[in-house]
């Protein structure tokens, strides 16, 4: 846990509003009332008599002496497997077919509840709350010092699409949406084992917000599974409502351009990464889950590497990592050689350049920061615009402004292609948060290349790598593969090889089932790391 969120743990626990707050916490505890009057007043008071607060009255037991309420928020509660059920019951003991004793509720439980899947006794009255908030139904009986609490949980969501962000040609067309149950079941598809853990967290004072985390039992390293544990339990905010709540409040170190927690909204990546020893978050609001150890090298690896042929996804490998060179270091080359190092360009191609150069009053880092600001400005905007008018403006905004820009001597046209091949490779990088980190590396990378030239850019690289090199991601290191240098682990790095070759797990989790493939497999060995 990084410095800052150790202070800010500290800093509430030991805060006056945060004791105040637990005191009215435990002073405001109340439980099950015999009388169901005073119960109804008491959740009509708490939610403000809303609207969405349905209520309704019965008798049962003999001659009806027995009453009871059902409650319910509209909109998110099923009440068609439990209000069926109550007015059959209620028509048969009407006409005296069914005769229940006074002031039991088990035979109510018994024979009206069969159709739900869950069904719990509760005695906290906030409990009850939280509860019908959450979807479920409350059932208080007169006389009765608990109240039941049935699953009719019923969330209107979208349907099963693929993501936008993590297209593929190769591969499942579905993707997570905004509802836990929708979500956490795509994974329960994907791996049938009984293995596949889960724990379920309600985090958030105002919102709560459930938060559900998944591994498989027996390949995940049990430390990382407690230090996820306690670093969600750790959590006290008034609101989750994304899970990029969740990263900012988990993530190891917080002052780094480099993601330490991984996300997707693919149920294929997400079951792999399950497999590999990991450990996924799942917010209820998001499709976005996230993903804990986190490598670098995995930022730049796609789910259809695993759908293609192992040669051809090497090749779509090695030209991402172009991309990131070209990404982080074109404009920063380009600044620096028309800056400091004219020499080491051919003669006929530094004339070009001189000639297209020109006019051009800026010089060539206020010129590369200025269409690197313009292009920044376009696409944010492309982002924001309705979908029918984004692309377009895009489009006829780049096209028309770099056309005029050159016509007109602010830029040379050397700048707006270095720019454009820039924008480009920048989209080959899978991943969405990766790639704003290059985009943010890269003004600094010009900024070093117009003050020192190229050493100015190899000073920056080295700087990167050796920040990169001290990061981790719940106590594993960030370079993993690369360094610490693990030979077994090269497989699937930047050279993926065939399945058949692919027989163990990534050592730098600490899997204790190690292998996956053989004749091995199912049986728990010893990982290289030493635990057992």
């Amino acid at each position: 846990m990084s410095v800052f969120q150790k202070w800010m743990k500290h800093k509430l626990s030991h805060s006056p509003e945060q004791e105040s707050r637990k005191n009215e916490d435990m002073a405001s505890k109340v439980t099950v009332d015999t009388c169901l009057t005073a119960n109804i007043d008491w959740i009509i008071q708490r939610l403000g008599n809303s609207t969405d607060l349905i209520m309704r009255r019965f008798k049962m037991g003999e001659n009806g002496t027995q009453n009871a309420a059902i409650f319910y928020i509209e909109g998110i509660s099923d009440m068609k497997s439990i209000l069926e059920p109550l007015s059959m019951i209620l028509h048969e003991q009407a006409k005296q077919e069914v005769h229940w004793p006074v002031l039991n509720a088990e035979d109510f439980i018994q024979r009206l509840l069969i159709p739900v899947g869950s069904v719990k006794k509760v005695v906290d009255m906030s409990a009850l709350l939280q509860a019908m908030l959450s979807g479920d139904t409350v059932i208080l009986f007169d006389g009765i010092e608990y109240g039941v609490v049935a699953s009719s949980r019923q969330w209107k969501g979208r349907s099963i699409e693929e993501p936008s962000t993590e297209p593929v040609v190769r591969g499942p067309r579905e993707g997570f949406t905004e509802v836990l149950r929708t979500n956490t079941a795509l994974l329960r598809r994907k791996i049938k084992d009984p293995n596949l853990w889960m724990e379920t967290l309600q985090i958030g004072r105002v919102t709560q917000t459930d938060v559900a985390f998944m591994y498989i039992k027996g390949i995940a390293s049990s430390v990382v599974v407690d230090e996820v544990r306690n670093r969600l339990k750790s959590i006290d905010i008034d609101s989750i409502l994304e899970s990029g709540y969740i990263e900012e409040l988990i993530q190891d170190k917080t002052f780094t351009f480099f993601p330490t927690v991984y996300n997707s909204e693919r149920p294929d990546v997400i079951g792999a990464e399950l497999l590999e020893g990991r450990v996924a978050i799942l917010v209820d609001g998001t499709p976005v889950v996230l993903v804990v150890p986190a490598i670098f090298a995995e930022f730049l690896q796609a789910s259809e590497d695993y759908y293609q042929r192992a040669d051809f996804a090497t090749f779509i490998r090695i030209i991402r990592y172009c991309s990131l060179g070209i990404t982080l270091l074109a404009p920063a080359l380009y600044v620096a050689i028309i800056t400091f190092h004219q020499e080491i360009l051919p003669p006929q191609l530094l004339i070009s350049l001189a000639d297209a150069r020109e006019g051009v009053p800026f010089p060539a880092f206020v010129e590369a920061v200025l269409m690197e600001l313009v292009f920044e400005i376009l696409r944010e905007a492309g982002v924001r615009m309705p979908k029918t008018m984004g692309q377009a403006v895009s489009i006829v905004g780049t096209l028309v402004i770099g056309q005029a820009a050159v016509e007109a001597g602010l830029v040379s046209p050397a700048m707006v292609i270095i720019v454009s091949l820039t924008a480009i490779a920048n989209f080959v990088i899978p991943s969405y948060s990766v790639a704003i980190s290059l985009r943010l590396l890269r003004f600094c990378m010009m900024m070093l290349a117009a003050s020192l030239g190229i050493y100015g850019i190899l000073l920056g690289l080295f700087v990167t790598v050796f920040h990169m090199c001290s990061l981790r991601s719940f106590g594993i290191p960030y370079m993993s593969t690369f360094a610490p240098f693990h030979l077994a682990d090269q497989k699937d790095a930047i050279l993926r090889v065939p399945r058949w070759a692919m027989v163990s797990r990534p050592s730098y989790t600490k899997n204790r089932n190690y292998i996956r493939i053989g004749s091995d497999t199912g049986r728990t060995k010893q990982d290289p790391s030493g635990e057992s």
